[in-house]
């Protein structure tokens, strides 16, 4: 009953305008969004628009942020890509999700943090590495996509590294695969190194974190060094980035004043979006 009453939800929040300052957002701080087209781009947005508006009054602001669509926009951006091919209720443990405008700390840990899930469905994030993650497409260091990879394998109730897959025997060709490849990253093997970050060596969860991270922002090294991690990534996440030509996407720009608006309203953007977004 409670599926039935959400996909009817659901289909009704699609249903509703997209605001045009979100494609503003978008296109100023999202730049895989500009490699999405035609009916992909469209279910991207209708994804989009249900995850903000289900999460919009979990989003909250921390350390004095004064929180807005921008923020929840460009979060939820980086969330729906990495479930665009799997269905939005991979991510349904997501139950608030909180922004702080820098690092952070917890008492008695050194250094900064800059992202964290909890097991109760809290997702903390840093807002300038949210941003800094989403416009360096080729570094395999993406806080949001690191974060929310960690939500979808909280689906099952556990970080253990093992999301939950599609049908029994998936699981047949993906957990040694993910265990060969989490011992040859602990063992600084020099083929996976170049393909992922060392803090994946951290745990098998971490591990399935950096993996998601330079499957959306490295395919191709990872389809060339490591096939077989490349290959049960793929099949989990449900495309084919590397051949999909996702990587090396040209980092997006920011829209000028005089430029065309990308709301699509063939105005310029000061005369345009750009008053309602101050």
């Amino acid at each position: 009953m409670f599926g039935l009453y959400r996909r009817w939800r659901r289909a009704r929040l699609r249903g509703r305008p997209l605001p045009a300052e979100w494609l503003v957002y978008l296109q100023a701080d999202v730049p895989f969004f500009s490699l999405l087209e035609g009916e992909l781009r469209e279910r991207f947005l209708s994804d989009l628009q249900v995850f903000v508006l289900e999460k919009h009054e979990r989003f909250y602001g921390a350390s004095g942020l004064e929180l807005g669509d921008r923020h929840r926009v460009v979060i939820s951006a980086a969330a729906v890509r990495l479930t665009l091919h799997l269905g939005l209720e991979h991510l349904d443990r997501v139950k608030e999700i909180v922004v702080y405008p820098h690092a952070y700390r917890h008492p008695g840990r050194e250094g900064g943090i800059l992202g964290e899930v909890h097991t109760f469905g809290t997702i903390v994030l840093s807002w300038p590495s949210v941003l800094s993650g989403l416009k360096n497409l080729k570094d395999g260091h993406d806080t949001a996509t690191h974060e929310f990879a960690h939500a979808i394998d909280l689906l099952d109730g556990s970080f253990d590294g093992i999301p939950e897959l599609r049908a029994r025997e998936d699981y047949v060709a993906f957990l040694p695969v993910m265990h060969e490849h989490f011992e040859r990253l602990r063992a600084e093997n020099p083929q996976v190194r170049k393909v992922l970050r060392p803090y994946g060596a951290t745990n098998a969860a971490e591990f399935f974190a950096v993996a998601t991270e330079a499957f959306f922002e490295k395919p191709r090294q990872m389809q060339k060094r490591t096939p077989e991690l490349y290959g049960v990534m793929q099949a989990f996440y449900g495309f084919d980035p590397a051949s999909d030509d996702l990587d090396g996407v040209p980092s997006g720009r920011k829209v000028g004043r005089n430029d065309l608006c990308p709301c699509g309203s063939g105005q310029k953007y000061k005369r345009c979006c750009l008053p309602r977004l101050r």
